[in-house]
């Protein structure tokens, strides 16, 4: 039987054992009427989980506005750490639109070891068909895999978001 990997046999960052403490997935009471569950997995190019990483979120408030003056307490930020499942969860409201023309979205950042610099993202709403239509990142995509895969899925807990970092069904990410 393999023995488990030591940090000196790998390579870092290892967001769980210094960030712990800074996980931030509860962005709203999950009582509250227009709560929403978002949750998934970060996937690496074969399909494994990826434990340790971080993803982070920010989003605008149901009203579409990042700075609200009815939510002194929004910040529209969440940090979630993966765990050996590769797993993730938000608590969060679902974000109202923010230009003429954007669909309600969540940006996402993931930071994990193998990559130099974090992935940005956006996960968009099934339920939003009509806006997402018409959302300018979404036309820009030629490729209708890549912009499924920036849509959730609807489940029995609220969304799902599986994000793959590479390989076969790879995630849509900006360009840095």
């Amino acid at each position: 039987m393999p023995r488990p990997t030591t940090p000196s046999q790998t390579v870092g960052p290892f967001f769980s054992l210094g960030l712990s403490w800074l996980d931030a997935g509860q962005l709203v009471d999950p009582d509250r009427s227009d709560a929403v569950v978002l949750d998934g997995r970060v996937l690496d190019g074969g399909g494994a989980p990826v434990p340790d990483a971080v993803v982070e979120i920010f989003q605008a408030d149901a009203a579409g506005r990042f700075v609200p003056d009815t939510e002194p307490d929004w910040t529209g930020f969440g940090r979630a750490l993966t765990d050996a499942g590769g797993t993730y969860r938000f608590v969060t409201c679902k974000p109202g639109i923010v230009g003429p023309s954007d669909a309600p979205h969540v940006d996402v950042s993931v930071f994990a070891r193998g990559l130099l610099q974090r992935v940005i993202t956006r996960c968009y709403f099934p339920d939003e068909a009509a806006a997402n239509r018409t959302d300018p990142v979404l036309r820009s995509i030629a490729d209708e895999a890549v912009r499924a895969s920036l849509i959730a899925r609807d489940t029995d807990e609220g969304l799902r978001f599986d994000i793959r970092l590479q390989g076969e069904g790879e995630t849509g990410f900006f360009a840095c």
